[in-house]
């Protein structure tokens, strides 16, 4: 080969390789260049996204949505009824020829009065029972009533509620039987504080009644007959609603329960002594 065929032969791979380090420069260049810019608008995002609030947490109610249940007991049978109004002078301004024609004046129509919700409280270990012949509302003023209360009325609210819910105490006879044998077992004896009659009173007012009083009075809630109960405490005193133990007794063979009646009429009031 001759020294110009050589020659040309170096110049020209020489060419090409200044060629190809141009084009890789380039491109390197291009590389940067791209690079720099995806830095440039990564800063950017970074700097001008919005930030946004963070979502508040849920907010969970724990007010129940469960309401009791209608008791199967019998004893409250009668709760769906309307309940009438009465006033002491509608009976007081009123003669009757003999009780059986106050009686016939049936009130099928009474509605027991509904319990303010009361604030849970620890009842006392005498009362942790599971009972059917009172409603579990009514033990926080059942409670307080064997508490709170004289030594006497003490003596036989505790006796009532013993032959009541423990014992099931069955008494032949009726209301005044069952009574009767609560302060005879209580140790106690009773002294007349009112006295009235059935048809045409006086009637008692709220303030004259005290727990642990033997009370006759009439039955509004059971077509106005008279009755007799052991009072515990008021439900509503303004209405004259009370919480009583009553007895059905005669052949009924049901212990006393606890229930709600009004005491518009009360005729005769017999308070424990010891």
């Amino acid at each position: 080969m001759s020294r110009l065929s050589i020659w040309s032969i170096t110049t020209s791979c020489s060419a090409l390789l200044l060629t190809l380090g141009a084009v890789g420069q380039v491109h390197a260049d291009s590389m940067s260049s791209l690079i720099a810019q995806k830095s440039s608008l990564t800063d950017y995002s970074a700097r001008y996204t919005p930030s946004y609030p963070a979502v508040p947490a849920a907010k969970i109610s724990t007010r129940s949505t469960i309401q009791r249940a209608g008791t199967s007991n019998s004893y409250r049978s009668n709760t769906d009824n309307t309940q009438p109004s009465y006033s002491n002078s509608s009976y007081a301004n009123k003669t009757y020829s003999n009780q059986n024609a106050y009686v016939s004046n049936n009130q099928p129509n009474y509605r027991y009065p509904e319990v303010q919700r009361q604030v849970s409280s620890v009842l006392p270990a005498f009362l942790s029972g599971n009972y059917d012949n009172v409603d579990s509302e009514y033990l926080p003023l059942l409670s307080n009533a064997e508490t709170q209360s004289s030594l006497a009325a003490r003596e036989v609210i505790s006796t009532a509620r013993k032959m009541a819910l423990n014992e099931r105490t069955i008494i032949q006879g009726g209301c005044w039987d069952y009574l009767n044998a609560v302060f005879k077992r209580a140790g106690v004896t009773r002294d007349t504080i009112h006295k009235g009659t059935y048809g045409q009173g006086p009637y008692a007012n709220s303030g004259e009644i005290e727990v642990g009083d033997w009370l006759y009075y009439i039955n509004h809630g059971y077509n106005g007959v008279e009755h007799s109960g052991l009072f515990v405490g008021w439900v509503d005193e303004q209405a004259k609603q009370a919480l009583i133990l009553s007895y059905a007794g005669e052949s009924r063979r049901e212990p006393a329960r606890y229930r709600v009646y009004d005491l518009s009429n009360v005729y005769q009031i017999m308070r424990p002594n010891v």
